[in-house]
């Protein structure tokens, strides 16, 4: 058994609490959906469902992926980059929208934590590139 004694970069860190952060709120989306689709006099039950399961499936992606980091397991930074990526059409059609408020944000969270993601300290820590001493 081999225990890594070097600590967990302050970008990696960043970016696991970011994500862990981005899982809560969706969580909290999909906990009012639930609400929603109980308590709705009338809905497409089809829409709504999937609507749900999309919003606690993507929760549960974000966590899974925050931990998997939180690990250092290299192959969760690529799907952690997509669902990151995928906040910036939400915010352009937030922005569109009206929204601009919430779009704008939502477009720097996404980028932000992507940059956190392929930053030279995560890499290293993930065990992309040349190893720290050479």
């Amino acid at each position: 058994m081999t225990i890594d004694s070097d600590p967990v970069p302050g970008t990696l860190r960043a970016a696991v609490l970011l994500l862990r952060a981005e899982a809560v709120a969706l969580g909290l989306v999909a906990a009012w959906l639930i609400w929603s689709d109980l308590t709705a006099r009338t809905t497409d039950l089809t829409s709504a469902l999937l609507v749900t399961a999309f919003a606690v499936a993507g929760a549960v992606a974000l966590w899974a992926l925050g931990g998997a980091l939180s690990r250092r397991r290299s192959g969760a930074r690529a799907p952690a980059i997509v669902l990151e990526l995928m906040l910036l059409p939400v915010g352009w059609y937030m922005i569109q929208g009206g929204m601009a408020w919430l779009g704008l944000p939502l477009m720097a969270l996404g980028l932000g934590v992507v940059g956190l993601l392929v930053s030279g300290p995560t890499n290293r820590a993930l065990g992309f590139g040349e190893p720290a001493g050479r």
